[in-house]
């Protein structure tokens, strides 16, 4: 899978040889297939909105689908887009660049959602909130304009451990980001391939490809977000217990409605006894319950 130069997609040139790189690349890629059969996100014929930050995130998405669509198991269409938010310094060639070089369909979209946030949020609020709702609504646009079915995002597994928990700590719900949704006006897939990816790995495999990161400055020069604590709790569960990342991430697809308190979700109203065995009078009275008053 991994050994003809002459048979790789561009995205894969130049990649390490070392053994240690080889088990991470096919980590990532048994990973995102694991996702895309798990949640049933392939429709032959389909094609996808693959979006691109810049972030080392969405470059390992890009090169985990086409990967998969290079040896034949992913069969969709693919198109990356970068949706450029107008912020400053934001170095607006490297992307095209990138994706030119790596004979990638792509498109460019100039939104100045940027200049939004800053009039529209207070000083010494996160900008994370406004920022997605603005940058979420273009994607859905371009991906109707583009005759898309489906946007994928890079969320990786542990973006989607912080959400459980800022929503837990914060929201008074359990909810997370889903592999899989429908958008609000139901006219769009939502994906997240990566969604059993650690953070880790995305970081290592594009650090050694050597893709050229865009960093996040807009949201990453604000102190104290609330993702950023709930990052530093899991970082410090994780130091002193290996692999608990992976557990926690593991619960969140072994739920029991019944073992938990949503109504909702879990007849409890409803519950009642199986027919016990016939008993003599006595026993009968015996083992009667008083009736709380």
């Amino acid at each position: 899978m991994l050994d003809d130069l002459d048979d790789i997609h561009p995205l894969f040139h130049g990649a390490p040889s070392t053994t240690e790189f080889k088990k991470l690349r096919k980590r990532i890629i048994r990973n995102v297939r694991e996702a895309i059969e798990q949640y049933g996100m392939v429709e032959r014929g389909a094609k996808w909105l693959v979006c691109l930050s810049g972030g080392k995130d969405s470059y390992t998405l890009l090169a985990a689908l086409y990967e998969l669509k290079w040896r034949g198991m992913l069969p969709v269409e693919l198109v990356a887009c970068n949706l450029d938010q107008g912020q400053p310094g934001f170095p607006a060639t490297v992307l095209p660049e990138f994706l030119e070089k790596m004979q990638v369909p792509h498109r460019i979209e100039y939104q100045d959602t940027y200049s939004i946030v800053m009039d529209k949020v207070p000083q010494g609020r996160t900008y994370c909130a406004l920022c997605s709702r603005l940058r979420r609504g273009n994607l859905y646009r371009i991906a109707r304009e583009e005759g898309c079915t489906a946007v994928v995002l890079g969320h990786h597994r542990d973006d989607i451990l912080e959400t459980f928990f800022m929503n837990l700590f914060h929201g008074g719900r359990l909810a997370t980001m889903p592999p899989k949704l429908v958008n609000e006006e139901g006219d769009l897939f939502v994906y997240r391939p990566l969604a059993h990816v650690a953070e880790e790995d995305c970081e290592k495999f594009a650090r050694a490809m050597n893709y050229p990161i865009i960093p996040c400055d807009l949201c990453g020069s604000q102190d104290g977000l609330q993702r950023q604590q709930v990052k530093q709790i899991l970082d410090g569960w994780e130091k002193n217990s290996p692999g608990r990342r992976q557990v926690m991430f593991k619960a969140l697809t072994n739920i029991r409605p019944s073992h938990m308190m949503d109504p909702k979700l879990f007849d409890f109203l409803g519950l009642s006894l199986t027919e016990r065995p016939e008993t003599n009078e006595n026993e009968e009275n015996s083992m009667e319950i008083p009736r709380l008053r």
